[in-house]
Formats: C-alpha cells, structure tokens, sequence
C-alpha cells in the first residue's frame, strides 16, 4: 500500500463523529475537540516551538552586522618621577569620546551559514515533538471518556443489581415466611444485598475520580457522555501497521532531524578550526572635537586553546553518535509499541467475543436457576450465585468494549496518525509556519516586524 492510498484509507476510515444525538449529549468527538483547544500542555510546546524559531533568527543575525554605540570615558593619571635634572611633574586629565563601531564577518569557512542549517532543523524536529504531545493529549482524552463512560455502565450494573438483589431478598423472606426456607436463606441474601450495595458506593467513588480526570485531560467538566462510534479503523495487519509508522510516525521524524542538526553541527565544530575573516569600521569624536574614523580587516585563525578546540570537536562528534543511536532506538521502540497495541487489540476483540458467550449462558443459568428455585430444588444461594456470575460477565464486557476502545486508538497514536487532522475533527488547528515566517529573516522594527506583531496578537501572546 502505497503512502498516499495509506493516508487515504485511514482518514476515509477515521471516526464518524457528530452523529445526530439527543440534545446536550456530549460525543468522543466534543471532548478530543475541547482537549485539543483547552490544553496548557500544547499551549507550553507551542510556546518551544516559537523559542525554535527564533533560533533561526538568531542564527541569521550572524550573518549581519554587530553595530554598537560606545560611549568612553577615560581618566588618565601620569607622575614623572624626578631626577638630578628635574623635579617631579604630575598630569591628569579627563577625556569623553562618543562613536560608533561596526563589525561584520566575511568569512568563517561557512560555521554562520551552518549555524542556520542546523537551527532550521531543530524547527523541524520541535515541530514534531509538538506532534507527539498532540497524540498525547487527545489519547488523554480518550482514556478519559472511556473510564468514566465505563464506571458510568458499571454504576447502571450495579444500581441494577442492588434492585434484583432486593427483589430477591423479598421472595426469600416471604418463602422464609412459609416455611419454606431457612433463616440462613435470608441472611445470605441480605448479605448479597449489602456487598452489592457498598459495591455500588465504591463504584459511585469510581465516577467521581474518572469526572475529576476528565476535566483535568478534557478541559471541562463532562456532560451526559453518549456511547462512542465505531473503533477507528487502523490496518489490515500488523507488518503494515509498523511499515506505516516506521515512514510516519513523529517520534522517528523528531530523531531524523536532530540527527540532521547533530551532522550539521559537526561541520561547524570543524569550521571554526579554520581561519575567520572580518572586517570592522568605527566613526567617533572626542570632547577637544577631533575626529576618528578608521576601517579594517582583521584575518585570524585560533592555533592553540590548550586542546580546548579539539574537545568540543570530539564532543559534537559524541553528541552525532548520540543522535543516530537514538534514532536506531525509537525506531525499534516505535515497532515494539505497535506491536503491543495490535496484540491489546486483538485480545479485547476476542475478550468481547468470549463474554457475549459467557452473558448468554450465564442469563440461561440464571433464569433456569430462578425457576427451579420456585420449585424447591434450588437454593437461594444458587439463585444469587447465578445472578453474580451473569452480572460479573456483563461487567467484564463492558470493560472489554473499554479495552478495543483503547487499543485501537493506542494503535492508531502507536502508527503517528492520532491527530486532529487524520480524525477529521472539524476544527482549525495551529498554524505552526506563521510565528516561524514572521521571525525567520530576523526582523526588528519593520514591515516584517509589525507581521510579527500581529501573529503575536491571533495567538494572544501579547
């Protein structure tokens, strides 16, 4: 399957929300929208982000020429010591000179052009760590919508429960009544009922954590949430999965630009070894009103700094070998990744199947153990046995459906394509070249900087 036809069959077979739903129903879709708007976590990387950029413009301010203004001020004392000839003599002055001085680098074998490469790579790679934190906050979100959708269902359960086991308690007292079972009949089933209802309590707690989550991973606090769509579809097997996620994913493009920056860095690393040319003017005037203006070219080239050159040298080397090693490694962790979620997968697709199973022969139990038990030849404590174990099934099924939830969509964050766009949100994501092409040729005060200005200004940044 080719990148683009990949590309196509997942955002063809990416989740369908915004179904027609009841109102003031809150979907898996509301909420990855209400993460990814609401997120301090995004808005912490995108300001990095922005910190890269200006990288590259401090980076092209090298290129440029360094104008300061100098204002000296200089006391000179001088004491003539005597001799034979002459008595001592003592001069003292103060001078004040203003000017103006201008240095700019001809030549330096190539370290400032270098310097921008490399910045321009390090854009890259923050642009996909930003990416990586957008599949970490919208896979926040939808854990967050699951567990508390999940001990939403499991409240239902038990409140269910606690109401079967009352109807229960009742037919056993009213057997008890005639006769026709023991006390200890009614105490295991009073039992029963007040397991189930602290059961209930805790799982009344369960919610009450999960809502606390929400808010913290979605941005609010949750309304009345709706059952999700379908499980997004991912790939047809796993060797594709990891072939997609070995081209795709942001964690390997965030490795294969700083290894790209590490590379450019060692060529800077030898290039200042090499000589530097530059040239230097200076305009200023002193308070007798004399003048000074001089231009020069300086050509140097640092010989010795007690191996201090060769040190940073082997260290930028270090730090490429560093580069390419962790590149090896996220490619191989990335691999592992998709490898656990396909497996998570597949044993919740097959989980579900086995509890439909177990449901439908624990609720043909259940309803024949009732039965009999109104015959005489069942218990009480046969009748509540079968109740547990048709409500443990129910309840192992809906953490089972919870479970395909959250592989699929840990596969599909596993492969690189957890992002609003591949999920077709519907909303405007953040632009991540328009902070970068105000800054990128270093403005200061000019048309380019009042651009500046106003991206500033769309972000609320100022």
């Amino acid at each position: 399957m080719t990148l683009r036809k990949a590309r196509a069959f997942f955002l063809g077979a990416a989740v369908a929300f915004g179904a027609a739903l009841p109102l003031g129903a809150e979907t898996l879709g509301d909420a990855l929208v209400s993460a990814y708007r609401n997120s301090n976590l995004l808005d912490q990387n995108r300001a990095l982000l922005r910190a890269a950029d200006e990288g590259v413009a401090e980076a092209v301010s090298a290129l440029r020429p360094v104008v300061d203004f100098v204002v000296r001020s200089t006391y000179v004392y001088n004491q003539q010591r005597p001799n034979i000839l002459s008595s001592s003599r003592l001069s003292e002055g103060l001078s004040l000179s203003v000017g103006l001085s201008a240095q700019l680098t001809l030549y330096d074998g190539g370290a400032n052009k270098l310097g921008i490469a490399a910045a321009k790579e390090q854009v890259l790679a923050t642009r996909q760590a930003l990416i990586g934190v957008e599949h970490q906050v919208l896979f926040s979100a939808v854990q967050a919508y699951m567990r508390l959708r999940l001990s939403e269902d499991i409240v239902a359960l038990r409140q269910g429960n606690v109401r079967v086991l009352v109807r229960e308690l009742e037919a056993a007292q009213d057997r008890f009544d005639l006769g026709e079972i023991t006390r200890t009949d009614v105490a295991i089933a009073e039992a029963r009922l007040a397991a189930s209802r602290a059961q209930l309590s805790a799982a009344e707690g369960d919610v009450l954590v999960n809502r606390e989550t929400y808010e913290l991973a979605v941005g609010k606090r949750p309304g009345r949430l709706v059952a999700p769509p379908r499980p997004p579809v991912t790939a047809q097997t796993v060797e594709e999965a990891k072939r997609i996620a070995r081209s795709q994913h942001y964690g390997i493009r965030q490795r294969q630009h700083e290894l790209a920056a590490a590379e450019i860095n060692l060529q800077r690393a030898a290039a200042r070894m090499g000589p530097r040319l530059a040239a230097e003017a200076t305009v200023g005037k002193n308070d007798q009103g004399l003048s000074t203006n001089a231009v020069s070219l300086t050509l140097s080239q640092r010989l010795y700094q007690g191996g201090g050159l060769s040190a940073v040298y082997r260290a930028t080397l270090a730090r490429r070998d560093s580069a390419r090693a962790a590149l090896q490694q996220t490619v191989a962790e990335v691999e592992q990744s998709v490898g656990e979620a396909w497996a998570r997968r597949s044993v919740s697709r097959t989980s579900i199947e086995a509890t439909d199973r177990q449901i439908a022969a624990a609720r043909i139990a259940y309803d024949g153990v009732r039965e009999e038990a109104k015959l005489g030849a069942r218990t009480t404590l046969d009748v509540l046995n079968a109740e547990q174990e048709l409500l443990d099934a129910q309840a192992e099924r809906l953490t089972a459906v919870t479970n395909e939830y959250l592989a699929a969509y840990g596969l599909l964050a596993a492969m690189g394509y957890l992002t609003v766009d591949h999920l077709k949100l519907g909303i405007a994501t953040y632009d991540v070249t328009a902070y970068y092409n105000a800054v990128k040729h270093a403005p200061a005060t000019s048309a380019q900087g009042k651009r500046l200005d106003r991206v500033l200004q769309s972000i609320g940044k100022k």
